[in-house]
C-alpha cells in the first residue's frame, strides 16, 4: 500500500514536470530550466523505483502501477478539460452550417 502512494505521489510530479517541459518546448523556450525538466522527467522514474525496489522490494509492481495510473488519469483529465473549454486550434462545428 506505501508503494502505491509513493507511486501515485510520484505519478504526479512526474506528470507536473512533463507539462512543463512539453509548454517550455512547444513554446519554443530551450533554456537552461527546459534542460532541468528534461533530465528530472528521464531520472525521475528510475530514482523512485530503484528506491522502492532497494526499501520496499514488496512494493516494487504497486509504486510502478501507482507512476503510471496517475500519470494516465491526469493526461486524461486535462485532455478532457481541453477539449470541453474550447481550447486554441480546436473548432466547434455548429449543427446545420456545413462548418
Amino acid at each position: 500500500m506505501l508503494g502505491f502512494i509513493i507511486g501515485i505521489i510520484a505519478g504526479a510530479i512526474q506528470y507536473w514536470i512533463l507539462v512543463k517541459f512539453t509548454k517550455a518546448v512547444a513554446g519554443g523556450i530551450l533554456g537552461l530550466k527546459t534542460v532541468c525538466f528534461a533530465i528530472a522527467q528521464f531520472f525521475l522514474p528510475a530514482i523512485i523505483l530503484s528506491g522502492c525496489a532497494f526499501l520496499l522490494r514488496e512494493s516494487l509492481l504497486f509504486a510502478g502501477i501507482g507512476m503510471a495510473a496517475s500519470l494516465t488519469i491526469l493526461a486524461i483529465s486535462l485532455f478532457a478539460r481541453s477539449t470541453k473549454s474550447g481550447a486554441p486550434g480546436t473548432r466547434k462545428q455548429r449543427p446545420g452550417t456545413g462548418d
